[in-house]
């Protein structure tokens, strides 16, 4: 499968990241999902589908966000042991923000606190929780 490409923001240019991701862990609540496939839903590189279908479990489909054009001061510092967890090198991982739907009139929300991290040549990801005072729901808009 080939790869998307995601937007970097104002601070650099698009990365081409794996269609196929395989958490090393599965995110709270979703236990048997594991594989994932991504799909740009815009030709900007922005917003995506996660769509999980095993066999053993029901399907699931997350939305996730490149957050550079949201946010565009959020550089957050990945630290080495979830960078090893995954196998990525010193900046060959991307975070990927997980958003929130709006809900009674509210705008959408992404959480800045544990976004996925993915390595850009296996597509192997993980989520963490960061370091900091990140909001678990940062308005998008």
């Amino acid at each position: 499968m080939t790869g998307v490409l995601v937007a970097a923001g104002p601070h650099g240019p698009a990365v081409d990241v794996p269609a196929e991701l395989h958490l090393r862990a599965p995110l709270p609540g979703l236990p048997g999902h594991d594989e994932y496939v991504l799909t740009a839903l815009d030709e900007s590189g922005v917003l995506f589908s996660l769509r999980s279908e095993p066999d053993d479990a029901g399907a699931v489909r997350l939305f996730v966000v490149a957050p550079g054009p949201f946010f565009p001061d959020y550089v957050p510092a990945i630290s080495a042991e979830v960078r090893a967890s995954i196998g990525a090198r010193m900046g060959d991982a991307v975070p990927l923000v997980v958003v929130h739907p709006a809900d009674g009139g509210s705008a959408p929300t992404a959480n800045l606190l544990a976004p996925l991290v993915v390595d850009l040549a296996s597509g192997n990801a993980v989520q963490t929780v960061l370091d900091g005072d990140w909001p678990l729901r940062a308005p998008l808009g």
